[in-house]
């Protein structure tokens, strides 16, 4: 199947929530690093799914199970080609990234010993942080952090200088979430390689940007959302190569992920059951399949080129106001910008674009100790999708403007 042409207008005509009006302005809506809107294709596949296929899904025999477990099933291959695995075995379902980071914490608790190290960045989300610090806690792992260097990018000579042979696992996001800036993860997990530990990669903010290929990348494990993808939320993936998902013990227990039970012994089911515990996210699954259909129905490299340009202006306009202090400006980036206005607080230059319609975020984006380390109390932070357009940076640029000066008075 070819590729759609990408127009911006008529891409935006399959996001109805866009075309309302906020605070008597029409939406413009950029925030989306914290959850992207629906299309119109997703919401249709998971009312068809209600509809008409609602059951649950494997081993009942009866034909609304049948067809809910084709399409639920189908949807893990989806994902699979999707992120290029070698086999839908590696895809384990997850409410999202953050539950996918605390089901590989708890089953390397089992493996981790006092003195075992992790390397994580001081740019991750709090997801990519607590569960690792609860393991400091239970078993005294150590953890380390890769410093930033000036422009706020990862110090990889510090990086390689904290790895060791100690080194269990190295840990770090694909992108920022708060900055938005891009790692070098083919360089990160190719030192980790090196030094014998695993490469687990927090993609939450990259899979709606960059075409993602686990197997080219060579990490270990890959974590995302759907919801930062154009689907529903409570419904995410961990990636895993199988030779590795085979040998962890099970997370959680209870239905789906057993062979067979007694009161005296347990067997476990193959992948990827074993990691999916209960009934699952049914209508997520094929909620991110149809996101990710669609979104794949589109010329992905027409797509980025547009986020691009939009980063660029946004960028360029925002270094045109002396008021403004751009985070790590010139720096490779995807998605986000964050900022902050000269002797303004950052909730509150969000709340007065918030009256003229422009959804921001403001504050620590889950990064606090990121945000100490720039020295602030929080940001600003726009961040686009493939549906904004260059009117709407334009008119937030002069929306920000007129704040700036109502501040002054």
């Amino acid at each position: 199947m070819s590729n759609k042409l990408f127009s911006v207008n008529e891409f935006r005509e399959n996001f109805p929530i866009l075309n309302q009006q906020v605070n008597d302005h029409p939406l413009i809506y950029l925030d989306n690093a914290a959850t992207t809107q629906k299309p119109l294709a997703v919401i249709e596949a998971i009312t068809h799914y209600y509809l008409n296929d609602n059951a649950n899904v494997h081993r009942a025999s009866h034909q609304l199970s049948c067809r809910a477990t084709t399409a639920f099933e189908a949807a893990r291959e989806t994902v699979c080609q999707f992120i290029n695995a070698k086999s839908s075995k590696e895809i384990i379902w997850t409410k999202g990234t953050t539950e996918g980071f605390n089901l590989l914490t708890n089953v390397f608790a089992k493996q981790l010993v006092a003195g075992d190290e992790v390397i994580i960045s001081t740019l991750e989300h709090h997801a990519n942080i607590v569960p690792w610090q609860m393991l400091v806690e239970s078993i005294g792992i150590v953890l380390k952090v890769i410093p930033l260097k000036a422009d706020h990018s990862l110090d990889m000579q510090a990086y390689q200088a904290l790895l060791t042979e100690k080194t269990k696992f190295v840990s770090v996001a694909h992108i920022s979430n708060a900055l938005g800036i891009i790692n070098p993860i083919e360089e990160i997990i190719s030192l980790a390689h090196q030094m014998n530990a695993l490469v687990i990669i927090d993609g939450a903010q990259a899979v709606a940007h960059q075409v993602i290929d686990v197997q080219a990348l060579d990490c270990d494990y890959y974590l995302f959302s759907g919801h930062k993808l154009f689907a529903p939320t409570g419904i995410g993936v961990l990636y895993g190569k199988q030779h590795l998902l085979k040998a962890l013990p099970p997370w959680q227990g209870g239905g789906e992920m057993i062979k067979s039970v007694s009161f005296s012994t347990v067997t476990y089911n193959d992948l990827p059951f074993k990691f999916e515990a209960g009934t699952p996210n049914i209508a997520g699954a094929i909620g991110l399949a149809a996101a990710i259909d669609f979104l794949t129905g589109y010329d992905r490299k027409m797509l980025m080129l547009h986020e691009q340009m939009l980063l660029a202006v946004a960028e360029s306009a925002l270094l045109a106001i002396p008021e403004v202090t751009v985070f790590c400006a010139g720096v490779a980036k995807s998605g986000a910008i964050s900022f902050l206005v000269e002797d303004e607080h950052h909730s509150d230059i969000a709340m007065l674009l918030d009256a003229q319609g422009i959804a921001v975020r403001s504050g620590s984006h889950c990064a606090m100790p990121l945000i100490s380390v720039l020295n602030c109390t929080g940001t600003v932070r726009i961040s686009f999708s493939i549906y904004n357009t260059i009117n709407e940076v334009t008119q937030f640029i002069s929306a920000l403007k007129s704040v700036i000066i109502l501040l002054k008075e």
